[in-house]
């Protein structure tokens, strides 16, 4: 039973860490573009959850279209937070952009909380079956789609950022926004994409989740357990982003195994990514994959 659990822990954890990359390349994202730390990351993920939970169950349309709107909407709302809230602080010392985003994410959960409730609720049912058995291990439907989906996304940010034109404007505008401003491309335009970008994969993990464990205001600490992975793998770096997901998603599960199995202590899965992030801090800050930056004095 030791060993089943483990490799059910195990797959498990590589499922979750996949989802764990995608958010995490929402931070990369935003910080290559505009030098801003999202903290209200997490929130784009509950506010997701919850419209398309409100779309299928008001207007009772198949999930496809619902989940549809949903990456319509947040792709709206990230280009707004970006023109009316983010905007305005162009040139502003970057600890009062990041107090702006620490204090939006604030907002954004209460008003959530104001519109929906603090009290978890269950999603419609999207799936026929609970869980799928593979070679003996059982996975939810929902972790499965979101598997497959986080790899196309990956796969995605790969060509957006290698080949695309808009990708290489990102590029640029993340390595120099006077020189990038210079060769024609709209650095506004540029930021506006990244929040929409942003905004529109969070909800695809909040749906996720969502369909798993229920919606409500505990998704957006999603959003702070992500965070160990993108110090992890390099602020700066899209692959590390992925691969820091990956590493805090399986080592979750590898902690919940070992407490459950020999500590017993109970909140290993919860403190382990945190225990990470300290570690790298301390030997590596600029993560696995990150850009070391050297100021001359």
């Amino acid at each position: 039973m030791g060993m089943d659990l483990f490799f059910q822990l195990l797959i498990n954890g590589i499922i979750v860490g996949t989802l764990y990359g995608v958010v995490a390349m929402c931070f990369v994202l935003i910080y290559k573009s505009t030098q801003v730390v999202n903290f209200a990351q997490g929130e784009f993920l509950l506010i997701g959850a919850w419209i398309c939970w409100y779309i299928l169950v008001q207007f009772q349309i198949p999930f496809v279209f619902g989940f549809l709107i949903t990456l319509v909407f947040m792709a709206g709302l990230g280009i707004f937070i970006q023109m009316v809230v983010l905007r305005p602080m162009i040139g502003e010392p970057i600890i009062s952009v990041i107090m702006v985003t620490i204090g939006l994410s604030i907002f954004m959960r209460a008003l959530v909380n104001w519109l929906f409730g603090q009290n978890a609720v269950g999603f419609p049912e999207v799936f026929s079956t609970s869980s799928i058995n593979i070679g003996g291990l059982y996975v939810q439907p929902a972790y499965l789609m979101s598997f497959v989906i986080s790899i196309v996304i990956m796969a995605g940010f790969f060509y957006f950022f290698k080949y695309s034109r808009y990708g290489l404007a990102m590029r640029a505008t993340a390595f120099n926004q006077q020189v990038a401003q210079s060769l024609g491309i709209s650095v506004k335009q540029v930021f506006a994409m990244a929040w929409a970008i942003s905004a529109m994969v969070s909800a695809l993990a909040g749906v996720v989740v969502g369909m798993v464990n229920g919606v409500s205001s505990a998704l957006s600490f999603i959003g702070i357990k992500v965070f160990p992975a993108v110090i992890l793998g390099g602020l700066d770096s899209i692959i590390g982003a992925v691969v820091g997901g990956l590493i805090v998603g399986v080592l979750e599960n590898m902690a919940e195994y070992v407490d459950g199995q020999f500590l017993y202590w109970g909140n290993m899965l919860t403190i382990a990514p945190f225990w990470v992030l300290i570690i790298i801090l301390v030997i590596k800050p600029y993560g696995l994959f990150g850009t070391k930056d050297i100021e001359r004095v």
